[in-house]
């Protein structure tokens, strides 16, 4: 079934079949790509593909460390679900938390040496997933065009009023 558009409530705007085919085409491949690549990281060290991402912001952060608030940002999740997954990645030993000492309610999560030795063992696999079900498939021109799309996309879900409601906001 078509869905209407959020803008026009009182008009039902549906879907042209063209949009709707497009719609269906995106949920689809990016299902199975988000599956693809928990399936991967899954069987080579045993964590699903957000935790890696986790992983990988800590890595690229100065110091191998971020705020808590920062890293659900960065990973585009609530800070509950954020909190979970350190949970799980502190009893691996992949990362601890640390007290923020400017501000008593803040922490850092840090990136251990195990952590980034995980993160080290499990990239080049990850890479490959990543090239075979993506990149591989795609003309440069395309790569590119996919990006620029993605990007307007983000763009216009992400605003920058106070009181947006974001998933790290909340």
């Amino acid at each position: 079934m078509n869905t209407a558009s959020a803008s026009a409530p009182a008009q039902n705007r549906w879907l042209t079949d063209d949009e709707q085919h497009v719609w269906r085409a995106y949920l689809h491949a990016t299902t199975l790509l988000e599956d693809h690549l928990d399936r991967q990281l899954q069987r080579d060290a045993g964590m699903p593909h957000i935790y890696y991402g986790l992983l990988v912001g800590l890595a690229e952060a100065p110091g191998r460390q971020l705020r808590m608030t920062e890293l659900a940002m960065n990973a585009k999740i609530t800070r509950s679900r954020l909190s979970h997954a350190v949970a799980r990645l502190e009893k691996n030993g992949w990362v601890r938390r640390e007290d923020c000492p400017s501000d008593k309610r803040g922490q850092f999560a840090v990136l251990t040496d195990e952590g980034a030795e995980v993160l080290r063992r499990t990239a080049p696999g990850h890479v490959a997933a990543v090239r075979q079900a993506l990149f591989e498939r795609l003309s440069p021109e395309q790569q590119q065009a996919l990006g620029e799309i993605m990007q307007i996309v983000a763009e216009g879900l992400q605003p920058n009023e106070a009181g947006a409601d974001l998933p790290w906001l909340r």
